[in-house]
């Protein structure tokens, strides 16, 4: 049976670190909880291991954060003693010193999302927005569990993307690495014994040998010109208008990906929202808010509008034509069962499996289209240095 290390607080305040065993960390919670103590981290050694050797990023502190406070609030700790035993324990500097400041303004008569919106680099607008309306309804602990699980599969779905973009990334890489290789040290060793021997070389070895020779002299300007043409490009999409051209490129690229990506984080960011007991015309800016795709974000500022005109919102999103038929499908059902909140977590659901189906798809067309492409370029260097080699030495090729 695994073993699971944990990291737990008694009712009176007190931190407790162990082991137990268990099936799986479900169960290790709810052993733990049956004990009378209010578990904080239950992980497999090896995670743990892995985490203290991950660099932690912000977004993997408001996590913690997030499930820590879930836990604490859950278990009946009023909101400023949750604070103080999360100040004591958090493994990050940054983070310790975070909840220090919320924790003094709370006391100073601050409310908990006000002191959040202090740091706006720390909690998203949606964040706060969403502890707001749990305030108001008295039901903080029930957000922040939402707020957990909306911030794990967010996680979870840019987890999967990075992870399939691993290999097409050495591959780019390394090929690219060995093409350098070739040009700049290993052709230009060929073209001094070409040199020497004489005699005419074919027209693919000339080419090859002229652009060789320019690389290995001319790098700098090379470079100078990569770079140069990054950051103007860089700079081209920090404005409006090249953000939006530049996500319409995307768009014709990798619409179906994109497509369902922005579909996912929409529908489940409304949909927690929603739940939350954020009102619906706040629920539909803050949920623009999380789309990346210019194109489609400045499509979503129509929905408002038909919102505030008692159209709801699935006549207008269908209007801007810019979901897949079956989301816009699923979402007018919401609307007149009056399930909407649950039926845009459904739609998420569907299109996050839905997505990760098209990531390997586009990866498996992806991959063999670099290798072929990769293959060409080396090829035809090979291929060129063979020409020149059995022309010199007579031989028939």
């Amino acid at each position: 049976m695994p073993v699971f290390s944990y990291r737990a607080t008694t009712m009176e305040g007190a931190i407790v670190e162990g082991a137990i065993e268990a099936v799986d960390e479900k169960s290790a919670i709810e052993r733990l909880k049956n004990t009378g103590i209010i578990p904080l981290k239950v992980i497999s050694p090896k995670e743990g291991i892995k985490k203290r050797l991950a660099l932690r990023s912000s977004k993997a502190d408001l996590l913690t954060f997030t499930t820590e406070l879930s836990e604490l609030l859950g278990a009946g700790l009023p909101l400023d003693r949750s604070l103080n035993m999360l100040s004591e324990i958090s493994e990050s500097s940054e983070m310790k010193d975070v909840i220090q400041s919320i924790l003094k303004s709370i006391r100073e008569g601050s409310s908990f999302s006000d002191a959040l919106q202090k740091y706006p680099k720390v909690f998203p607008r949606i964040y706060i927005n969403m502890i707001r309306a749990g305030e108001a309804g008295g039901v903080l602990d029930v957000v922040l569990d939402k707020l957990n699980e909306f911030l794990e599969s967010a996680k979870a779905l840019k987890d999967h993307i990075l992870s399939v973009m691993i290999y097409p990334t050495i591959l780019i890489v390394t090929g690219g690495a060995s093409i350098i290789i070739l040009l700049t040290y290993v052709l230009p060793k060929f073209s001094v014994i070409f040199a020497e021997l004489g005699g005419s070389l074919p027209l693919p070895t000339k080419i090859l040998l002229t652009f060789s020779n320019t690389l290995k002299s001319y790098w700098w300007v090379v470079v100078s010109m990569i770079i140069t043409g990054y950051v103007i490009l860089r700079s081209y999409k920090k404005t409006e208008t090249g953000r939006y051209k530049w996500d319409s490129f995307k768009l014709k690229i990798m619409g179906e990906v994109i497509r369902k990506l922005e579909t996912a984080r929409f529908c489940r960011t409304l949909g927690t929202l929603l739940k939350s007991g954020v009102p619906l015309l706040q629920a539909l800016n803050n949920a623009k808010d999380v789309i990346n795709n210019r194109v489609i974000a400045s499509a979503i500022d129509t929905v408002s509008t038909g919102a505030k005109g008692g159209k709801g919102i699935a006549v207008p999103l269908t209007d801007t034509k810019v979901f897949p038929p079956l989301a816009l499908s699923m979402i007018k059902v919401g609307e007149e069962t009056g399930q909407l909140d649950i039926m845009l977590m459904k739609v998420a659901s569907t299109y996050e499996k839905s997505l990760n189906v098209s990531i390997k798809r586009f990866m498996s067309l992806l991959e063999p289209v670099m290798i072929l492409a990769m293959g060409l370029v080396i090829g035809f260097i090979v291929i060129s240095m063979l020409m020149a080699i059995f022309s010199i030495t007579e031989l028939p090729f």
